[in-house]
């Protein structure tokens, strides 16, 4: 297999949210570096120089081992294969981007596009300062950190959590007299509670019809979308976390700080189901 030319070692393959840089050998996923072993980013390299093209396993053999070297090279490039569809979050069975032709070879069958690298030297400080790399990034959970999930579990836990807060906006706007009531016992200057429990309602109302539509029909690539409107969707559900307050004088301040802090966790459980998922290749 003929060599990557020097340029080329200086350019980035983006496919999908990954990325290979051929300047540090690093394989990342939003931003996010994912381990992988150096053979597999070899091959890796190989299908993503060739995409749609077969790339036989001959090749794929010659690339990782000498010809004076002794290995059983069709278990160690399943071996290294698996590997590799690991990573990705991909599947032999219904590939989004490694694709088998038996007993031939292999082909990347994702759109690739190829871009400049920063450079080895400028990765560092690009990786500290670059919005992919934030600190959620790395305070928050990744993909390649939870388990792989049927889809079917986690939709259910999923749509249950949205016909939760679904409940509570309706309750709370069909109830809005009484709730009034109660805040006005309850706060000092409740107007400000009442504007934004009102506002929060009617902004969450399409926010989770959205949600759930897009779980019931399958929407392409919804765990990315999600992401992008999580930062939203936190605050949203933080103000809603406070609603047991408001039910202190009925249920105890005791119950209420419990519903209250189990609330407060919940935004964080709607996003680690739908990693489980993109894990899986199914969301």
């Amino acid at each position: 297999m003929a060599a990557v030319p020097p340029d080329d070692r200086k350019r980035v393959f983006r496919f999908a949210v990954y990325e290979a840089d051929l300047a540090s050998g690093e394989l990342r996923k939003s931003g996010v570096r994912i381990r992988l072993h150096e053979q597999a980013f070899q091959v890796l390299t190989a299908l993503l120089e060739r995409p749609g093209e077969i790339v036989t396993r001959e090749e794929l053999s010659q690339k990782l081992w000498p010809a004076d070297t002794f290995v059983d090279f069709d278990h160690g490039l399943n071996t290294v294969i698996n590997k590799l569809r690991e990573a990705l979050g991909d599947s032999a069975s219904n590939p989004r981007f490694i694709e088998t032709l038996a007993r031939r070879g292999y082909r990347f069958v994702a759109p690739v596009e190829l871009t400049p690298s920063p450079g080895a030297a400028a990765l560092s400080s690009t990786q500290q300062s670059s919005p992919a790399r934030s600190p959620s990034a790395s305070i928050l959970t990744t993909a390649d950190e939870v388990p792989r999930v049927q889809r079917r579990y986690l939709s259910v836990l999923f749509l249950l959590i949205q016909f939760m807060y679904l409940s509570f906006y309706i309750s709370a706007l069909a109830r809005f007299r009484q709730l009034d009531s109660i805040v006005e016992q309850a706060f000092p200057h409740p107007a400000w509670i009442i504007n934004l429990t009102l506002i929060s309602a009617l902004v969450g109302l399409p926010i989770r019809l959205y949600l759930i539509s897009a779980v019931i029909f399958g929407i392409k690539n919804f765990s990315q979308k999600f992401r992008k409107i999580f930062l939203m969707i936190f605050v949203l559900d933080e103000i809603w976390s406070l609603a047991p307050l408001l039910l202190a004088p009925q249920i105890g301040i005791g119950l209420a700080l419990a519903a209250t802090a189990a609330l407060v966790y919940v935004p964080f459980s709607q996003r680690s189901l739908l990693l489980m998922g993109e894990r899986s290749g199914e969301m």
